[in-house]
């Protein structure tokens, strides 16, 4: 069974300045951690829509990190940049796992409906989304995570028979 490599980059003013212990980023790590990821590097930033940019090309550039999962500033407030930074770097937007996210949360509060979290592609690397708060990160991944080793091999070149192939991983 193939291992995924993963990053996970919080993006949170207080956070990066220890004025708040970070929670959503263990949520993540230890949901990825029970699947099939290693999760290789993680780190706290400010929301510095240039600094995201930056951190998010060289995870997948350089470190060729399959899956990047990003928690934090996707909702309205002024300094809320990480679409805006992940619509920089990605190539393909992958609006479906955004739509998923959202709709499933919606049944839990309707706040989610202004989260503005995106997902696409850089290369051979997926970059989701997450809401800032451990109950949403947790949420949404187990709602994306059935699909994400699949777009990963199709990222990665591999091609499928038939539409009705099913994928156990």
């Amino acid at each position: 069974m193939r291992v995924f490599k993963a990053g996970i980059l919080v993006i949170s003013d207080k956070g990066s300045r220890g004025e708040r212990i970070d929670e959503s980023g263990p949520m993540a790590q230890q949901i990825l951690s029970q699947k099939m990821f290693e999760v290789v590097k993680y780190e706290i930033v400010p929301d510095e829509k240039k600094l995201i940019s930056a951190r998010l090309k060289n995870w997948v550039d350089k470190l060729k990190l399959d899956l990047i999962v990003t928690s934090g500033g996707t909702g309205l407030s002024p300094r809320d940049v990480t679409p805006e930074a992940t619509r920089a770097v990605i190539h393909k937007e992958i609006a479906g796992i955004a739509e998923r996210m959202r709709s499933e949360s919606m049944k839990k509060t309707a706040f989610a409906m202004v989260s503005r979290a995106i997902a696409g592609s850089r290369g051979r690397s997926l970059i989701i989304n997450l809401p800032g708060s451990p109950k949403g990160v947790q949420e949404c991944l187990e709602v994306v995570l059935p699909v994400v080793p699949h777009s990963l091999d199709l990222l990665a070149g591999k091609t499928f028979e038939g539409p009705h192939e099913r994928l156990v991983y």
